[in-house]
């Protein structure tokens, strides 16, 4: 596969694929005469001496000290070195690349007055496989990512450290010369092109957008399956009682759900019990008025990802009448603010899913279901400490929920008086969806379970295959096994297409 960086920018899509499958990248000829054309401008600024922020002044608190033409240059090599300065373990490699693949596209715009050539080594860093080390502390979000984007650009200098297959630091330079690359040499405005922008923030938001999607809807998944080993009922979830309340992703979940639980000896074995419960907890029946909350804040970040992957966020800007002027657009604000809110929906979707374990767990409320599900409570302790674990994953979770966007400080003599901490929103925002994933592990295999206790009666569609799914690695209710190899292979499960695609085979797809 191919991505062609257009001057109208790249999809959500484009990210995914070169950040995770490692698609191939091209810039269009539209989006080279658009950099050149930019690029002009600021070149007539060079020869007219006019003072211009960043072409001819410092930068941040050195923003009216003037630069000599002679120095210029250097002026934009120092800014890269210096900004190189994040610490702490490397970024993730689909960071940096999302990272790299976005701000191809902000230079691509055409607002830079960069040379085509820098866009085009960082196509050709994405190309060779290089992928540079980005420590994880840096970021606060504006100017940008600064800190970040400049152990990028540093290693287009032939310079800085690369992340070697193995996970090893490999110096730049060497990495240039092993794939036939040359470093390049920047002219005024370049250095500063390349560190100012909300991609890193950006490029994982739109990860984890695609993550989130998913697990929302798996989310449903081991819902109904909880639901079902628990001989709850179906009723909640028709659609004319959540079309009384028209939140969209309420809707979306509980036709899920509904659809989920049919043909089922197990639901059918109690429809018609008059001892069964009239109204069954909260955790089961309001899981589509949790989970579809979630849904609907999807949207709504979905929607600001997609204004930003069409903004200029570089500053300053060149305007095509020759202005270049400064701007605010590279604060994180509007992603910082989007992560949060993301991570808290997230959070919620996990700890209503604890729920629900928990009570398939307990005797008391998991109608008749053995203790812990284990056939031999007593000598085994069945699935009892994967709740705690799950428990502590919870806890974690509303901690990561804390919002970052609020948590602002000052820096560069106050120049940068407010940042949007949006990089550190969106680094959790991932440790938020990676536990809900092991949440939603522990969901599954306490509802396959509770399922297969339920023998001889015969499971839903969905709750055949989710047996099929995990019973080759977690077996049938018995003596206790060593749990954490079960757990994560039941992640992988939940966090893999093939559950979701073996179910949808049999009851259609799910929103």
């Amino acid at each position: 596969m191919i991505v062609t960086v257009q001057s109208t920018g790249v999809s959500p899509a484009d990210v995914l694929a070169v950040a995770r499958t490692d698609a191939r990248v091209e810039i269009s000829p539209e989006a080279v005469a658009a950099m050149a054309t930019s690029r002009a401008i600021v070149d007539g600024i060079e020869a007219s001496g006019r003072p211009v922020y960043g072409v001819s002044t410092g930068f941040g608190a050195l923003a009216n000290t003037s630069i000599q033409p002679s120095r210029r240059a250097e002026l934009q090599h120092a800014l890269i070195r210096s900004h190189a300065a994040g610490i702490g373990a490397p970024m993730p490699r689909e960071v940096v690349r999302a990272m790299m693949l976005l701000r191809v596209r902000s230079l691509a715009l055409g607002r830079s007055g960069v040379r085509p050539v820098l866009a085009q080594g960082l196509v050709d860093l994405l190309n060779h496989d290089i992928t540079p080390w980005v420590p994880e502390h840096g970021s606060l979000g504006a100017s940008g990512d600064l800190a970040p984007l400049a152990h990028c650009a540093i290693v287009l200098l032939g310079e800085g450290w690369v992340l070697g297959k193995d996970g090893s630091r490999i110096a730049g330079a060497e990495a240039l010369r092993g794939a036939g690359l040359r470093p390049l040499e920047l002219a005024a405005k370049e250095g500063l092109a390349l560190i100012n922008g909300t991609d890193g923030m950006l490029g994982m938001l739109l990860l984890a957008i695609a993550d989130a999607a998913h697990l929302f809807a798996m989310a449903d998944v081991t819902a109904a399956l909880a639901i079902e080993a628990m001989l709850g009922s179906e009723r909640p979830f028709l659609p004319e009682l959540h079309s009384i309340r028209p939140h969209p992703g309420q809707a979306a979940s509980a036709a899920n759900i509904h659809r989920l639980l049919q043909n089922s000896a197990i639901m059918d074995s109690h429809r018609d019990d008059l001892a069964h419960a009239v109204q069954d907890a909260y955790s089961m029946r309001c899981a589509p008025q949790v989970a579809g909350a979630a849904r609907d804040t999807l949207d709504f970040v979905r929607l600001v990802s997609s204004r930003e992957l069409v903004s200029v966020v570089d500053n300053p800007v060149v305007l095509p009448d020759g202005r270049v002027e400064s701007t605010g657009n590279f604060h994180g604000a509007p992603l910082g603010f989007a992560a949060d809110y993301l991570a808290i929906a997230a959070s919620e979707v996990g700890a209503i899913a604890e729920r629900r374990v928990d009570r398939l767990l307990d005797v008391t409320r998991s109608r008749e279901l053995p203790p812990f599900l284990s056939p031999d409570a007593g000598v085994n302790s069945g699935l009892m400490i994967a709740q705690y674990t799950a428990a502590g994953i919870v806890a974690e979770n509303r901690r990561l929920a804390s919002p970052a966007s609020v948590d602002s400080l000052p820096t560069s003599g106050m120049q940068e008086d407010h940042v949007s901490m949006g990089w550190a929103a969106a680094k959790k925002l991932r440790t938020v969806l990676d536990n809900l994933t092991s949440l939603l592990a522990v969901e599954l295999l306490s509802a396959v379970r509770g399922i297969q206790l339920r023998a001889p009666l015969t499971p839903s569609p969905a709750g055949q295959a989710a047996v099929a799914a995990v019973e080759p690695f977690a077996g049938t209710p018995g003596p206790d096994l060593f749990l954490a190899p079960v757990l994560e292979q039941a992640r992988t499960v939940v966090a893999g297409p093939d559950l979701r695609a073996a179910i949808e085979a049999r009851v259609g797809s799910l929103d």
